[in-house]
């Protein structure tokens, strides 16, 4: 069972000129008190052709969390420009909010963003070089993807303790299991919403 869960998330300053900070209300509840940080990531998705124009806006560390409700406002500054494709400056792109747990993801949030020149002028006859300071970004705050991942929230030690266990005990027994292995199944099962 997972120990964090995301409750809400707000699109705060939105719709906004492209080159603002992006801003986040996030609230989440923690059902258990986490020793280590919380590692929360913005990424804005340059091109949908190549993971290689995403940019990392921001990375931060929340913890150690108490058990109970948490609030925070998570801002980044807009992308690099220069790194971000022209064919791909306008239209319709992503955003991503990512969090995980000992480097375990548990949760991703995306949101469509349509970039867009709001003068009509600059609609109908976009320069050849995207004039950022003339685009507006829109994001759809209404209709997050989001994306659920089971992970391992145990005590490093416990999963050291753990795994030692289980590889005596296949040395002791030599013995063939055939069926479900819930270990190797964890990080890969998701919940869609």
């Amino acid at each position: 069972m997972a120990k964090v869960q995301l409750g809400n998330v707000v699109v705060l300053d939105n719709p906004s000129p492209f080159l603002n900070p992006f801003q986040f209300e996030l609230t989440f509840e923690c059902i258990e008190e986490l020793k280590e940080d919380l590692e929360w990531k913005m990424i804005y998705v340059g091109s949908a052709e190549s993971e290689d124009y995403d940019q990392i806006l921001d990375t931060i560390y929340v913890g150690p969390i108490p058990e109970g409700r948490h609030m925070f406002v998570f801002q980044a500054d807009p992308p690099d420009v220069s790194k971000i494709p022209v064919a791909d400056a306008l239209g319709v792109t992503v955003v991503l909010l990512t969090c995980s747990y000992r480097g375990q993801e548990f949760v991703r949030v995306g949101y469509f963003i349509n970039n867009e020149y709001t003068d009509p002028e600059l609609r109908e006859n976009p320069p050849a070089v995207p004039q950022f300071d003339k685009v507006v970004r829109n994001i759809l705050g209404s209709e997050p993807r989001v994306t659920r991942f089971k992970i391992n929230w145990d005590d490093s030690e416990t999963q050291m303790k753990t795994s030692t266990e289980e590889e005596q005990q296949q040395q002791e027994q030599p013995t063939v299991n055939v069926g479900f292995n819930e270990n190797s199944c964890s990080q890969s099962a998701m919940e869609v919403i």
